[in-house]
């Protein structure tokens, strides 16, 4: 079964500086049939102004996975680290017994434009940490590019929890294949373009929640870019 969650359902939010989607409910945003999906907790899409961002505040218990699509994310955190996020870079910090940080947007002349994704660990109480790499555009051309798994295979990150998280480049008329094994459930962001998932349409920040599906076949019809998290049920 495939529901589609339409862009334009998302929640809104505008701070001047910063202008957000969210997926499910976050912050001022609460919709009781919007919680999340599986153990997927937060997708927000966000764009922050030029010389603006996030002050230092705190997490716990969370696996937080930033995805930049544009721009660049100036990273600090009280773990000692101080990086910046480019395009085709997945950081994930596990912010387990408790983590502070800092996003900021460095630049004097241009947004920034990212995902920021919350997986809810398999275990409370771990010992916070910090990862980010590198994945080219050719890596994710053409295939599900495994970019976060819970045992860091294949040159992904690592998350604590059993969830895989792909991302793809596909060109007019391509298209990606994947097995669902029993019990495990879907959740596919298109990024930006259009796709059809076993035949329904997707267009940019459009996303289907998927069930009780074996094969997944991803077709574009548009030049596109999409993440599939392929997560285990149990929260």
């Amino acid at each position: 079964m495939i529901t589609l969650r339409k862009s334009s359902d998302r929640g809104q939010a505008d701070h001047g500086w910063l202008h957000s989607q969210h997926s499910f409910s976050f912050a001022d945003y609460y919709d009781p049939q919007q919680m999340g999906w599986g153990p997927l907790r937060v997708i927000n899409e966000d764009r922050v102004e030029p010389g603006q961002g996030f002050g230092t505040h705190g997490h716990r218990d969370m696996e937080i996975i930033s995805y930049v699509l544009d721009g660049e994310l100036s990273h600090k955190d009280s773990m000692g680290n101080g990086t910046v996020i480019r395009p085709g870079d997945v950081q994930r910090m596990s912010a387990g017994t408790g983590v502070q940080h800092s996003e900021f947007n460095p630049s004097s002349g241009s947004p920034v434009h990212f995902l920021q994704i919350w997986i809810e660990p398999a275990a409370r109480g771990i010992a916070p940490s910090y990862e980010q790499k590198f994945f080219a555009p050719d890596d994710k051309r053409g295939q599900l590019r495994l970019v976060a798994s819970r045992d860091g295979r294949a040159g992904s990150v690592t998350v604590h929890r059993d969830a895989d998280l792909y991302a793809s480049l596909l060109a007019p008329d391509e298209q990606v294949g994947h097995q669902l094994a029993a019990g495990r459930i879907a959740y596919l962001h298109v990024v930006h373009g259009a796709v059809r998932v076993n035949g329904v349409r997707l267009e940019t920040g459009d996303a289907a929640k998927i069930e009780a599906e074996q094969e997944l076949v991803i077709a574009a019809e548009a030049d596109s870019e999409v993440l599939l998290f392929d997560l285990d049920h149990a929260v």
